[in-house]
């Protein structure tokens, strides 16, 4: 979870290019009979063969500079031409996606970590969600990247900015996570790395969305609920996972989603029983938080009058797994589950 109203809420390895350059060259020498007169002449030629110089030009690169960029909050930013050091708390997504490792990654108490991304990251070390400033200064960042501008509100841009050039990606507590993949790719001089990586999640999403489809008969309603301890929470049709199941996929929201979404701007809002009850939704994809299991949970009266639980189609998910974030990286895996959960159940 992110620390901005339940923290809101996969897979470009960039390779080396070898150039191999490899010259070779044949000489031939062809004879033809002198005429008859001339041999005489001939046996006392000597043929002299030019010598072949070979001119090999070399390639040379030019060698990347620093450039100045705007960010979100008008800042004229000084960018390192290779930053070696990022520190981009809570935008690691698009940094897996780009395949780029930072020297330290989104951390709230607990040392809980963004888990679904821990196979590229393994060995980073966290830092806290609040970024302090000795912390951040301990690790000697050359970029930092901050997600939005309320984490640098009043004077904490001045303070990370004589840490490291500071570039604030975006205004807004919930930004498009396609925006982000993108700004953050411009940043890092991955323009082009960044728009595949967009370009291929939209490729998946439309072949997912068409199989869906097909699986479903289409117009199914879905919910992604999130159980923690004794409460419920449901996620917002336009954010996080909702974004995924509802704007990607093509799922159909449910009136209590609906409802949930137009009275709160959080990505996941706590669910009354009564609107539990109400929820007409043909499939639920359950993170469960709690120390119940699936079974434990649904036996609850308040959960047996919804659709997806008589047909047995609520699907359960761990809070290790993606669906309570963002990013190329989180949504692409949430399609698999959802592939794998409705159609792969088909």
């Amino acid at each position: 979870m992110k620390q901005k109203t339940f923290k809101r809420m996969a897979f470009t390895l960039i390779g080396g290019l070898a150039l191999v350059v490899s010259a070779c060259s044949n000489g031939a020498t062809t004879e033809t009979a002198a005429p008859a007169e001339t041999t005489e002449q001939a046996a006392t030629e000597t043929t002299t063969t030019e010598p072949t110089t070979e001119t090999t030009t070399e390639e040379t690169t030019a060698p990347a500079e620093d450039r100045v960029l705007t960010d979100s909050m008008g800042n004229e930013v000084t960018i390192p031409a290779e930053p070696k050091a990022i520190i981009a708390s809570y935008l690691e997504d698009n940094l897996v996606a780009l395949g780029v490792k930072p020297v330290a990654q989104w951390m709230i108490k607990g040392n809980s970590y963004q888990d679904y991304l821990q196979d590229s990251l393994s060995g980073v070390p966290g830092i806290p969600s609040d970024l302090p400033l000795e912390v951040v200064a301990s690790y000697s960042p050359d970029l930092i990247l901050m997600d939005s501008a309320e984490m640098v509100a009043g004077d904490k841009y001045k303070q990370y900015s004589a840490i490291a050039p500071t570039y604030v990606v975006g205004n807004a507590q919930n930004n498009s996570w396609r925006e982000e993949l993108l700004t953050v790719g411009e940043v890092l001089g991955k323009k082009d790395e960044a728009q595949k990586v967009l370009d291929d999640y939209e490729a998946k999403a439309a072949d997912a969305k068409a199989k869906l489809d097909e699986a479903t008969g289409g117009a199914k309603k879905a919910a992604a609920l999130w159980v923690l301890g004794s409460d419920v929470y449901v996620v917002n049709q336009n954010l996080s996972s909702g974004d995924v199941i509802y704007n990607d996929l093509g799922m159909t929201v449910p009136d209590v989603v609906k409802q949930s979404s137009e009275a709160s701007e959080a990505n996941w809002s706590s669910l009354s029983l009564e609107l539990l009850a109400d929820m007409d939704a043909d499939y639920i994809f359950l993170v469960n938080g709690s120390e119940k299991t699936k079974d434990q949970i649904l036996a609850d009266p308040v959960w047996q009058n919804i659709p997806a639980v008589k047909e047995g189609q609520v699907y359960e998910f761990t809070g290790e797994k993606s669906w309570l974030y963002t990013g190329a990286v989180a949504n692409g895996e949430m399609i698999d589950d959802v592939l794998n959960s409705v159609v792969g159940a088909q």
